[in-house]
């Protein structure tokens, strides 16, 4: 590809209403995408997080410690209208992907991006990780996609000088935060960006800061969440800086690379200089770097820039479009594209067998994965320890749980095991308090037996996790624990109990 050919955008004041959406050969990429993530929906099963969404999703609430409640109300809604099953949960991220590859045929056809170009931004974008995993999940990620394009497409309308779009903005951020408070960081990135690079003149537009304003009025019911909570979220920030800020640190520079794949990579480098050379969106590019920066030294998860990964590989599919006119600059990029699509399906779906995980590049790529594996397992082999139990110990047993997925797996199969109560210090669950007075008895899967040992009278242990494929996750092989008489009152251990990570 020659630097001058895939660069030159072919107008820079191009208006996207002059240029016509290519509804048929999207709208064909968006369907598809949406089957194959639907088909794929049952392999493996329930990720960690998905059975956390549900088990919270049944007491429906403002906030949550360490989520807002947007994507816990679409489990619960989800169940409601498609049945308590793994694929009724995977219907509504199926829904978001797709909507996705429009909206990103879209923001291509802003950049004066021809039917050529939308195809391209459709397949390219239906055809990574980044969508496939979000897709394929019930995940804050994939629920976040449409936010942040939906928001640089209305900012892209707005800097070219249309200040309406600042009032549509404000409406997608406002919403943005009842999924994660995330949309901050492309709101700062980008001014951060207009006040180096302009056109400054923006500024003094009134309708950007009735935009502002509308987005906190819009944002207010969980801004008051948080002040009301001491601010969990800034909590949970730090924690997971302390807990995966390192691992998240070396990993960002080839996430970068691989979120969307290679090929799209360079289109995103092509987009990048595309944008600088339109004066009014040179903000853009350097809104990535800038986010890339505070992400970096947050210690946040590399994903948490990919929004704007998008916006670059759009603004890049234009240019990628005029390149290809010739036959064999049209193979090769088709083929470079069909490549990474079979690269991203192998990595982001569940096709390989479950019993071929262990030890794969998948598992150590691809943690949706490697923790969607053995839940029906995990609860059938707790509820083996609760069933041979006596009546009267089960009438004082409890369930304690260390982390959410576990505490999620246990209430999904509570009912077909007949399991008690369950209970966990791990983020929200924490704050539903401890077991009652009552509770004489607590059956326990966890790492840290002696810990446990410490805390009642007698531990013993009655069984191991054994998810029947052999995969090395993070439950394969922990100790279910029997313990009886806590050794201090419930109110006095749950402290020691709790964990914010």
């Amino acid at each position: 590809m020659s630097k001058s050919s895939l660069s030159a955008p072919r107008t820079p004041d191009a208006v996207a209403s002059a240029v016509p959406l290519a509804r048929r050969p999207v709208g064909v990429v968006a369907l598809a995408t949406f089957a194959v993530l639907l088909v794929a929906s049952p392999r493996y099963g329930y990720h960690r997080d998905e059975l956390y969404f549900r088990m919270l999703g049944e007491q429906p609430a403002l906030g949550y410690f360490d989520t807002p409640p947007l994507t816990p109300l679409i489990a619960r809604a989800s169940i409601a209208v498609f049945g308590d099953t793994v694929v009724a949960l995977r219907v509504v991220p199926a829904l978001i992907a797709s909507l996705v590859v429009v909206l990103v045929a879209l923001l291509a056809r802003e950049f004066g991006g021809d039917r050529r170009a939308q195809i391209i931004a459709a397949v390219g974008i239906a055809t990574t990780s980044l969508l496939l995993i979000g897709g394929h999940s019930l995940l804050t990620l994939g629920v976040d996609l449409p936010f942040w394009i939906a928001a640089a497409l209305f900012a892209v309308r707005a800097l070219r000088g249309d200040g309406r779009w600042w009032l549509a903005l404000g409406v997608v951020a406002g919403l943005a935060t009842y999924n994660r408070q995330l949309i901050a960081l492309l709101l700062i990135s980008v001014g951060v960006g207009v006040l180096v690079a302009g056109p400054r003149e923006i500024l003094r537009d009134r309708r950007l800061w009735f935009g502002a304003l509308l987005a906190l009025v819009i944002a207010a019911p969980n801004l008051v969440y948080q002040a009301t909570h001491d601010w969990p979220q800034l909590t949970m920030a730090g924690a997971l800086e302390v807990d995966d800020g390192a691992d998240n640190r070396l990993t960002f520079l080839p996430l970068q690379l691989m979120m969307l794949g290679p090929p799209q990579a360079v289109l995103q480098v092509v987009g990048a200089v595309r944008l600088w050379r339109e004066p009014r969106l040179r903000s853009l590019p350097l809104a990535y770097l800038v986010a890339c920066a505070l992400t970096l030294y947050s210690g946040g998860r590399p994903d948490y820039v990919s929004g704007l990964l998008v916006l670059l590989f759009a603004a890049g599919c234009g240019p990628a479009a005029r390149w290809m006119a010739g036959t064999g600059r049209r193979v090769l990029l088709a083929a470079a594209l069909a490549v990474n699509a079979v690269i991203s399906v192998v990595f982001a779906l569940p096709v390989i067998p479950p019993t071929a995980l262990e030890g794969s590049l998948v598992v150590e790529v691809n943690e949706v994965a490697r923790e969607s594996i053995g839940w029906p397992e995990f609860a059938a082999q707790v509820g083996a320890v609760v069933g041979g139990l006596t009546p009267q110990e089960r009438a004082q047993a409890v369930l304690i749980a260390p982390n959410y997925g576990e505490a999620g797996a246990l209430d999904r199969y509570a009912e077909e095991y007949g399991l008690p109560e369950i209970y966990s210090g791990h983020n929200e669950l924490y704050w539903r308090g401890p077991p009652p007075p009552s509770a004489r008895i607590a059956v326990v899967v966890t790492d840290a037996p002696r810990r446990y040992g410490r805390r009642f009278a007698t531990c013993e242990e009655r069984g191991r996790i054994d998810n029947g494929v052999g995969l090395s996750n993070e439950e394969q092989h922990l100790p279910i624990l029997l313990c009886r008489d806590p050794v201090r009152p419930w109110p006095l251990l749950w402290p020691e109990i709790r964990n914010n990570s």
